[in-house]
């Protein structure tokens, strides 16, 4: 009778101490929120993470998209808040209102290639209007050849190719060229698999489409990349690891942050633990995600950055069109 009560005590005990552990577990939770964009690549890094601490610290990815990201950041919800642009005035407005200070963190570089058949001898150069002309819901019926874009074009049907509507790629063109997220004709081939894609275009001279500029690195002698015309400088960009870094690559080109609550980095150590463990590794698992990892000097200063837990928006509030992050963080570094 006696062992008896003393397993129990004992049994007692050990679900006592595993609830307590997994209370534990449950306390050590990370909350990212904001732009889809971002999203691959935090994912990554959240995975990778969460296997070096074996479960200890569970990391939470959502997509709210950049200003959704931030109206929950904002509120005190969200510990990081991934955004594909910089956060605007009204947003430093309300998380100062709110008494949410935060950290602005570069961490990689987003750029996206237009791709056509080898065999296609019209094209030189593609102005913004002409991508808007093509891939706009108002298109779909209407824009069904070439010769729909521009009158000196071929009477060929225009056959476009693009990622699905679940793509973050897809969200970035969509916004970057038509001007709002998601709003694009239904009628071209989706795929999620870059390879479909990379088929189509190369297996027709009348196609036409967009993926990550570092999957047409990987496939130069299937495909011919199309030079943007910069809507600001109006020359012609043809996109590379250089353009893209430099932001002359526009509209298709543009830097990617996280923001850092300061509250949550200083309170809670996993939090400041995954932000390290991120900026170390956010040049490699940006470019496993098919992203262009910022120069080795921007991730270093970033890292800077951090440690001084620096608050506040390199950007003012705006966009500074063509300046390098690398320059902005040496900016910031001298005030």
């Amino acid at each position: 009778m006696f062992k008896k009560i003393i397993s129990g005590v004992a049994v007692l005990v050990v679900v006592i101490f595993m609830n307590i552990s997994i209370a534990k577990a449950d306390d050590k939770l990370i909350r990212i929120d904001g732009s889809s964009t971002v999203y691959p690549i935090t994912e990554a890094v959240a995975e990778e993470f969460q296997k070096a601490k074996r479960g200890a610290v569970k990391v939470t990815v959502g997509i709210s998209g950049t200003g959704g990201g931030f109206k929950k950041f904002c509120r005190g919800e969200t510990d990081i808040s991934d955004a594909s642009r910089p956060i605007l005035k009204k947003e430093i407005d309300v998380c100062k209102q709110q008494g949410i200070e935060y950290i602005e963190l570069p961490v990689a570089y987003d750029g996206l290639a237009v791709l056509i058949n080898p065999k296609n001898t019209w094209i030189k150069a593609l102005t913004v209007a002409d991508l808007k002309k093509m891939w706009e819901p108002a298109a779909q019926g209407k824009v069904k050849k070439w010769r729909d874009v521009r009158s000196e074009w071929p009477d060929a049907k225009l056959k476009l190719f693009g990622p699905g509507a679940d793509s973050g790629t897809f969200d970035y063109f969509t916004e970057a060229i038509v001007g709002k997220s998601k709003s694009s004709r239904g009628d071209f081939t989706a795929s999620e698999d870059d390879n479909v894609l990379v088929q189509g275009i190369s297996g027709d001279k009348n196609a036409m489409g967009y993926f990550g500029l570092a999957y047409y690195e990987e496939n130069k002698k299937r495909l011919k990349v199309v030079p943007i015309v910069n809507p600001v400088t109006n020359k012609e960009v043809i996109p590379s690891m250089q353009t893209v870094m430099d932001g002359t690559y526009a509209p298709l080109s543009r830097p990617l942050f996280i923001y850092v609550s300061k509250k949550s980095a200083s309170e809670k150590p996993e939090v400041k633990e995954f932000v390290e463990y991120y900026l170390r590794n956010a040049a490699k698992l940006s470019a496993q995600v098919k992203y262009v990892p910022l120069p080795a000097n921007a991730y270093k200063l970033a890292q800077q950055r951090y440690s001084k837990m620096k608050t506040g928006s390199m950007f003012g509030g705006e966009e500074k069109v063509g300046m390098k992050i690398e320059e902005l963080l040496k900016l910031e570094e001298k005030k």
